[in-house]
């Protein structure tokens, strides 16, 4: 178990992915830089349940299933690899022309070991699953909805709950929606290294937001978000970690959809500025291209980088330890701020560094009820691709795949 990914990858996972808001819900991170955001992402590509201007309740119902393979590739030769396999599943029921009902039940299993440059505390093997699920009820009514949401998710050392409520109310032309939402979460952490221990942290987000039909090839939408957290931050998996007992954080998302009446396809471009209390700065920039072509195929290429500046209390390791060229030298410096009581953290994740993600997604409707897609994505950091410049020189270059496949059905 990780408290938390890198500040530009774990909140901007869903740049990409339709106008659709799901509802806020706490999602443990694993220990490895991208697993707990990959499947995240896995649940915003099912079918949302909610149109985007969700005024009218839904005719049919929905269900579908997303299956998730993620590896990482580590620099080191002798490094066993981190491998998710985990698969989603999602039903939506409409209920007497007024109501909607939907739930999500994720199952996913983790093995490999702890990248050798995340310093992990040992680099044991990792061998864990996991289960959530969430519900969600939704009232529609001639001008907005209410949706109020509930979610649970347990590992063998971490237990989450959250609890949100979102609703949407549109313009007479509905031509424009506003959104308002907030969620409660919170987590009890019992690490495998020290199982009499046990530690909490809670938290709570709030959403705004509005979404605009410009024209008739055209739709931006703004989101601002905001979180409080209390608790028990620290990784306990990760050498000399100490972080604050308190972090808040906001965020901007800005997207823009535009229709090309030539092709026939549609551009999603989105833009994410994140911000916290721990000194991290991130920019996140998305581009989707979605193209129908013939006999009802759609294939959409896609392209993200983000970048993030460093944590106020993140300190660089070391060259490697001549008598052990694997060990990486603590700084004095960190562990001088460790005895006095002071944040600090070894965790390349909380560094300054860019991220390239590239992917492409292939769908196929078959007959009217039936849809199937693919989707494969390579993701690759690097401390130089930083924007801000300053990124740890020692930190490793780290790269993935992941490969989705799905498939759903109305009814």
């Amino acid at each position: 178990m990780a408290p938390e990914l890198a500040a530009a990858d774990a909140d901007a996972i869903n740049c990409n992915y339709n106008f659709q808001d799901t509802l806020m819900k706490s999602i443990p991170i694993k220990k490895t830089h991208l697993v707990g955001a990959t499947l995240f992402a896995a649940a915003l590509a099912l079918p949302s349940p909610h149109p985007a201007f969700a005024e009218a309740a839904p005719e049919k119902g929905i269900v579908a299933f997303k299956y998730l393979n993620y590896e990482d590739k580590d620099t080191n030769p002798a490094q066993e690899r981190i491998e998710v396999n985990a698969f989603t599943v999602m039903a939506m029921a409409p209920i007497a022309g007024k109501w909607s009902i939907s739930t999500t039940y994720t199952n996913d299993s983790v093995s490999g070991a702890s990248p050798s440059h995340y310093n992990a505390v040992s680099g044991a093997s990792i061998k864990e699953h996991r289960q959530a699920v969430d519900l969600g009820l939704t009232r529609y009514f001639q001008k907005g909805t209410i949706t109020l949401g509930s979610s649970y998710s347990s590992e063998n050392d971490y237990i989450s709950r959250s609890y949100s409520a979102q609703g949407s109310l549109s313009t007479e032309d509905k031509n424009t929606t506003f959104t308002l939402g907030g969620s409660y979460t919170t987590d009890t952490i019992n690490p495998t290294t020290d199982k009499t221990s046990f530690y909490d942290k809670q938290s709570f987000a709030l959403l705004a937001g509005i979404t605009k039909i410009l024209t008739k090839t055209d739709i931006v939408q703004l989101n601002l978000g905001f979180s409080r957290g209390w608790g028990y931050f620290n990784d306990p998996y990760k050498m000399l970690d100490a972080r604050p007992e308190r972090r808040e954080s906001e965020t901007i998302m800005t997207r823009w959809n535009h229709h090309f009446d030539g092709t026939d396809g549609t551009s999603r471009i989105s833009y994410r500025y994140y911000t916290d209390t721990f000194g991290i700065h991130a920019h996140t920039f998305g581009l989707e291209y979605v193209q129908p072509v013939a006999s009802d195929w759609t294939i959409t290429p896609s392209v993200r980088f983000s970048s993030q500046t460093a944590a106020d209390f993140y300190y660089p390791v070391g060259p490697a330890d001549p008598a052990d060229p694997a060990v990486q030298q603590v700084s004095q410096e960190a562990q001088d701020a460790k005895t006095m009581g002071l944040p600090v953290s070894l965790d390349q994740r909380l560094s300054a560094f860019g991220a390239l993600t590239l992917g492409i997604k292939v769908e196929k409707r078959i007959a009217k009820e039936w849809v199937v897609d693919a989707k494969y994505e390579i993701y690759e950091q690097r401390a130089g691709w930083s924007l801000t410049g300053g990124g740890d020189k020692g930190l490793a270059p780290f790269s993935a795949t992941f490969f989705q496949l799905g498939v759903s059905r109305q009814f």
